[in-house]
């Protein structure tokens, strides 16, 4: 999601694709090639973060396990947070 406004872009990140350290199972098929996956998003989360942040955006990144209401209140915090509300 984008908050063009208020340069907050916001990412769900899925457990399995993203290599999250607490749900994070490797699969037991194709090692080589899921291993890769992993670490090529994970790389490329990285990268997307620093660059946005370089551009002068906020970046929140939630698990896909966080509660929907827990992220979405810090969204809403941050949003508020940058003076330029929810319009």
């Amino acid at each position: 999601m984008l908050f063009t406004k208020a340069r907050i872009a916001v990412f769900i990140d899925g457990c399995y694709w993203h290599g999250c350290p607490v749900h994070y199972v490797a699969s037991k098929s194709n090692t080589a090639y899921w291993d890769d996956k992993i670490i090529r998003n994970r790389v490329r989360d990285a990268e997307t973060t620093a660059l946005l942040k370089g551009r002068g955006w906020q970046v929140l990144r939630f698990w896909a396990h966080v509660p929907p209401l827990e992220a979405a209140d810090e969204i809403v915090t941050a949003v508020e947070q940058s003076g330029r509300g929810l319009q």
